[in-house]
């Protein structure tokens, strides 16, 4: 698939893998649509939505007839010891990462339907597959955002379109700021991958893209990890 004159929905584009994403498929000729809650800072014609993921309030309602993909990018850092974590932590990561993702795609789902061929992208993360301390919150969160988009792809196969998962590890957005924020942290961090470094949007976007062409095609219902190798590889 040739992404020249194909409208894509991407949520959370203002910084870090959906700025670095949007700025790519406009490279390449697509024609976006961004929401997020302040204006991507990027040139060139764009559809912008104010979007509060949050605190949904809004519809979706300038999209075009046919979308021929779609990539939520909001994420939490909720990193505390279990017994500090409040309902209010569950409550909010479960809110932007999960309910958030599943609110756009149903206004987006007529849209998908009619493009005949249409390809959904959502961000989970290795602490959902692996078991990391002090991410129960986020794991949580990020798990049952996995079981949504399996169950998804299940039922939307149907209609052409197919949903796929990616978990990151550690990537150099300004969500993970503060545990990337002395030279210290980072030199810490690239230790913890075995392939020696934490991530970077464009690692992240690169996938997407192919997630989100033809060449992906027969791939639907994975979750695919990129994280350095962090994931399945015992690092010592």
């Amino acid at each position: 698939m040739s992404f020249e004159n194909k409208n894509f929905l991407i949520v959370g584009a203002s910084s870090g893998i959906g700025l670095s994403l949007a700025k790519d498929l406009q490279n390449k000729g697509a024609h976006l649509y961004l929401a997020s809650r302040s204006k991507p800072e990027i040139t060139g014609d764009f559809s912008y939505i104010k979007l509060d993921v949050a605190n949904f309030d809004t519809e979706l309602d300038k999209l075009p007839e046919e979308l021929h993909g779609l990539v939520y990018c909001p994420g939490t850092i909720n990193l505390k010891p279990f017994q500090r974590l409040k309902d209010e932590d569950f409550i909010r990561d479960f809110t932007i990462n999960t309910l958030g993702a599943a609110k756009v795609i149903q206004k987006a789902l007529k849209n998908l339907k009619a493009a005949n061929g249409s390809s959904i992208v959502l961000f989970s993360t290795v602490a959902a597959n692996s078991g990391l301390p002090f991410h129960a919150s986020i794991a949580a969160a990020k798990g049952a955002l996995q079981g949504l988009g399996l169950s998804l792809a299940a039922e939307l196969a149907a209609s052409k379109i197919r949903v796929n998962m990616i978990a990151p590890g550690l990537t150099d957005t300004p969500l993970a700021g503060n545990l990337l924020s002395t030279d210290e942290k980072k030199e810490a961090s690239n230790k913890r991958h075995p392939l020696g470094r934490y991530g970077k949007p464009e690692d992240i976007a690169r996938l997407a893209i192919f997630l989100l062409n033809s060449d992906s095609s027969w791939m639907t219902a994975q979750v695919i990890g990129l994280d350095g190798g962090m994931g399945n590889i015992r690092h010592i």
